[in-house]
This record gives structure tokens, sequence and C-alpha cells, in this order.
């Protein structure tokens, strides 16, 4: 009892009571608080998210592509947080820049859009996007952009790479042709629904009624069916056709542009116009 060199540290119950240092209070308290910062961060982040979503969202419910400025576009596309991809149509639609190859590829980015709109694997994680020269001028600079149109990917993580710039120099800017683009980066599968054309029908159905209505007035003569000069000229005709330079393009399937050696313009092989317009200021 009371003995020299007994243990100091009390017993109760059998169990020794550790005592923590005066110290680690402090260091536990800033943890502490640390962790509550770190969680309402994360909160915040997710309540910023699911409003930048919902706003996407709405608009889309709207229309298929949704236009930028440069507020919306630093906003929605290079801010944090992000968990969407989004398909970029730079472009350049005013009269006064008079960009022809713009308002084509304009008419098959919005039918992939409403291909993308209207489809039954519709979702949150893929939105259409536009920003013309004269609505966002900042964000071409921002983005050394000096000519138009150009298709780009931002990715839900990360920073855009060489790859989420379509290549339209090369391939051209058909709808399937981007929807093939949109899944080798996306992993989202659009099936492109184009509008009926009638053009072609209509047209046959002209030319039928034309020959029905020859054949009809010239029923009790119809020796003009067996007049080799008339036939000669049809076999001419066909002939052409089918030695000309679309033809060419249609089975050899050259490349949609090339540049010109001699100034570096970037034109079509089909119409031989230019697939770019720059862009100025002015």
């Amino acid at each position: 009892m009371g003995a020299k060199g007994a243990p100091s540290r009390r017993r109760q119950g059998g169990r020794r009571l550790r005592y923590l240092p005066t110290g680690s209070f402090p260091f536990l308290l800033l943890l502490l608080l640390l962790c509550i910062q770190l969680g309402g961060g994360q909160k915040k982040k997710e309540n910023l998210l699911a409003e930048k979503v919902e706003q996407l969202m709405e608009w889309s419910s709207r229309r298929s592509i949704f236009r930028m400025n440069g507020d919306k576009f630093r906003k929605f596309i290079k801010a944090p947080p992000r968990n969407y991809s989004m398909i970029v149509m730079f472009t350049a639609l005013q009269p006064q820049r008079q960009c022809s190859v713009c308002r084509q590829a304009n008419e098959e980015y919005q039918i992939l859009a409403n291909s993308w709109r209207y489809s039954s694997a519709f979702c949150n994680k893929l939105f259409f996007s536009m920003v013309d020269y004269d609505e966002g001028t900042d964000v071409f600079q921002q983005l050394n952009m000096n000519s138009a149109p150009t298709f780009m990917h931002f990715p839900a993580k990360g920073r855009p790479k060489r790859a989420d710039t379509f290549d339209l120099q090369r391939i051209g800017f058909a709808a399937e042709q981007l929807a093939k683009w949109i899944a080798d980066r996306t992993d989202v599968h659009i099936r492109v629904f184009r509008p009926p054309n009638y053009s072609g029908t209509i047209a046959l159905a002209l030319l039928v009624s034309l020959v029905g209505g020859l054949l009809y007035l010239r029923r009790n003569n119809l020796e003009f069916i067996y007049n080799k000069t008339g036939w000669a000229m049809v076999s001419l005709c066909i002939v052409f056709a089918m030695t000309s330079g679309q033809m060419w393009n249609h089975i050899r399937g050259p490349p949609y542009a090339h540049k010109n050696p001699h100034n570096g313009q970037v034109i079509s092989s089909i119409d031989g116009k230019s697939m770019e317009t720059k862009l100025d200021s002015g």
C-alpha cells in the first residue's frame, strides 16, 4: 500500500486509463473544422452542378441547340463542376460574314441535334450548343480561333484534346460523320433521322408524266421511238454523265476538302468553294 515504485497509471475496473496530451485538442478541433468545411464545399459543388444541369435541360426542352455568348460559355462549359459533355459549333451566320459553308454546316448540325433530342436515349450527359462570332468574339479570341465553322467537344472531365476538334477539312460536316465522331469521343451513339426529301420522287413523277403524255399525244405515230439519232443523243448524255467529275467523286470517295498548294486555302473537293471563312473584328 503506497509502496514506492508502484505504477503511476490509475486503474479502473481492471482497465488502464490513457490520457491524451493537452496539445492534441487544438489539432482535433482544427481537423473537425476542416472536415466540416470540406463537406460544405462538396455540398455547394453538388448544388451548383444540379443548377447548371437543370438550366441546360430547360434550354434543351425548348430547342435542340442553344446559343451561347461569352458569359454562358465560361459558366456552363469552361467552369467546373461539370459531369456532362458539350458539343459546340463555332460559326458565323450573320449575312455580313458571307459564310455559305457555315449555313450548310448549321443545317447538318441541326439535323444531328434534333436526332439526339427526340431519341429514346436522350439524357443529361450530352448537350449541343453554338457560339456565333458576332455574339461571342471574346470566346473566339480566348481559343485563338480565327475561322469558321469549327466543331469541338468539351469533355465532362479535363481539357479538350486534339481529337476533340472535328476534322471537318478531311471528312466534311455531314450529320452522320459528326455522329460517328461524337460516338468515338463520348460513347454516345446517335442515330441520325433526316427529314423526308420528296424532290427526287417529284422529279421522277414529272418525268414519267412527261413521257406518258408525249406517248399519248403521239399514240397514232410512234415511229420516233425507232429514231437512231434520238437514241444516239440519249446514249451520249449517259456517257458524259458517267465520265463526269461528279461520278468520279461518287466512286472514288476523295477527301471532302483539300488545301490549295499556292495560298494554303482549304477548298471543297466537290464544288471548289472555300471550306472556311476567315474572321476579323470588322
